[in-house]
């Protein structure tokens, strides 16, 4: 049951999909733009973080270990997979590592680790500073 959720997961939530490679950001905010209104707010991407996090963590003790982990960067590696990310996607990829998230350096992140990078990732993302992710924080003027 745990794996079909994740599947459902990479497909729904994870920002990219092949109808969407070409215009920048659209799947990202198709699945973190919770209310529509083409803006990913810093209350969506916590909700959001929160779900992916849930979703991964198989043994539901509240930390990604090493081995969710494993199973977390294969499930975005497979998702990006013969796309061109550009650079806004690889900033979303980047807030979603161990390496980002991992607060305190012990190898594994806990629920509150992930959820307390949440401010930061959208600002790694967030390229014109306006506190939200949109269609111009993605593609070549994202630089």
């Amino acid at each position: 049951m745990k794996r079909t959720f994740i599947t459902l997961v990479i497909a729904t939530i994870l920002p990219l999909s092949v109808s969407a490679q070409n215009v920048p950001g659209a799947h990202f905010l198709e699945n973190w733009d919770q209310d529509g209104n083409g803006a990913v707010t810093l209350a969506e991407a916590e909700q959001r973080r929160a779900d992916v996090f849930l979703s991964f963590d198989a043994n539901d003790d509240g930390t990604l270990d090493t081995e969710e982990y494993a199973m977390f960067d294969e499930a975005r590696a497979n998702d990006m997979a013969g796309s061109d990310a550009g650079n806004g996607m690889k900033r979303v990829q980047e807030g979603m590592t161990l390496t980002f998230n991992d607060i305190d350096a012990d190898g594994s992140v806990s629920q509150a680790e992930f959820l307390a990078r949440t401010a930061d990732w959208l600002a790694l993302i967030d390229r014109n500073g306006d506190g939200s992710i949109t269609a111009q924080d993605f593609g070549p003027a994202s630089n």
